[in-house]
């Protein structure tokens, strides 16, 4: 600390200006708190009288300053102080676990479902973006999301090291040169079992107060125009396999990408995502054997929606990368239980009938 009570005169060439400002101009080791701290307590004072932050004081007044920290001490425990959020043992463990794949420029994620991609109304502060801090590697900053799935999606989730992998992974993201597959199991099963669904979405609001529980609703091509608020998506969908006409697991393309899209799309078709409570609940009707988004018995209820691949260039050496994510440990056993096999279907199924 700096020694002594400190009298000091508001000068000429500093003019009339805000107390809090006059003081972190002379004293830029000082932080707004600690100055409004300071007035509140009476620490600081002009003139002899108590004053607030947002006091303006003018040329010839006299300043009453408290011992301040030393502005070489300030500096150094900033430089040492954690540039991100503390992340518990179990946390680190269970993220850098997650990690499917990386080198210096990108870190790719396995992300469990149940877990958020960032922050948000009713999601809590346990999320993806929180947890970056441990998945430094070395690097003096925490890595960047540069897309983000559902809470309750899992799957393949990039993030940048450097800000200018950043800028370049969004720009591929924005210009739809990254291609990312999901798969699915959805109730009943598609017919045709292969095309593309256009309906456009656009947002009812949550019952929240602020706007939690929010919900994508879908709108004709036809009228998306005309609708306030609506905006065009579009999903490529593709049969992999089918439990007689219970059940099918499907493959999809967002080629927009919109809040929940997969999700209602499959719904307004009739077929909603298993697990699915927001989009497919008890009482959604299902084209064909009205099926909800519950198939019963040892199938679990969480949400059947996995991020299966992403292919992308790679911004700085410029080869093509694709990365596959494993399905998560619910999706695996009802996998088993239908004996479906990973290696049955093709990478990409698109390609692969074309």
């Amino acid at each position: 600390m700096s020694a002594g009570v400190k009298l000091l005169t508001v000068s000429v060439d500093e003019g009339e200006q805000r107390l809090d400002r006059w003081l972190k101009r002379r004293f830029p080791q000082v932080n707004q708190i600690a100055v409004e701290k300071m007035c509140r307590t009476g620490q600081i004072r002009v003139d002899g009288g108590r004053v607030k932050a947002a006091t303006r004081v003018v040329p010839g007044q006299t300043v009453r300053v408290p011992p301040l920290p030393e502005a070489e001490v300030v500096a150094r425990q900033r430089a040492e102080r954690p540039t991100g959020p503390q992340v518990g043992d179990d946390d680190t463990k269970m993220i850098q676990a997650a990690v499917l794949w990386r080198d210096e420029h990108i870190i790719a994620l396995n992300k469990p479902p149940g877990l958020p991609s960032q922050g948000g109304s009713g999601l809590g502060g346990r999320h993806v973006d929180g947890l970056t801090e441990a998945l430094k590697f070395g690097f003096k900053e925490r890595p960047k999301l540069v897309h983000r799935l559902d809470k309750d999606t899992s799957g393949v989730l990039l993030l940048a090291r450097t800000d200018r992998v950043a800028r370049a992974l969004s720009e591929s993201f924005r210009h739809r040169t990254t291609r990312k597959i999901y798969w699915a199991v959805v109730a009943g099963v598609p017919n045709p079992r292969k095309g593309t669904i256009r309906f456009g979405l656009v947002k009812a609001p949550g019952r929240g107060s602020h706007g939690e529980g929010e919900k994508m609703i879908c709108i004709h091509p036809s009228k998306v125009d005309q609708t306030d608020g609506a905006k065009r998506a579009t999903t490529d969908f593709a049969v992999l396999s089918m439990l007689g006409t219970r059940a099918a697991w499907v493959a999809l393309v967002p080629i927009t990408g919109r809040t929940h899209q997969l999700r209602a799309h499959m719904a307004e078709l009739g077929h909603p995502i298993i697990g699915d409570g927001k989009y497919g609940g008890s009482g959604q009707e299902n084209l064909g054997d009205g099926w909800g988004a519950q198939l019963g018995g040892d199938i679990s209820r969480k949400l059947h929606l996995h991020a299966r691949s992403i292919s992308f260039q790679h911004p700085i050496t410029k080869k093509s990368i694709t990365l596959t994510a494993p399905l998560p440990d619910h999706m695996a056993r009802t996998w088993n239980t239908f004996g479906w096999s990973e290696n049955d279907v093709p990478a990409d199924p698109f390609e692969d009938a074309e």
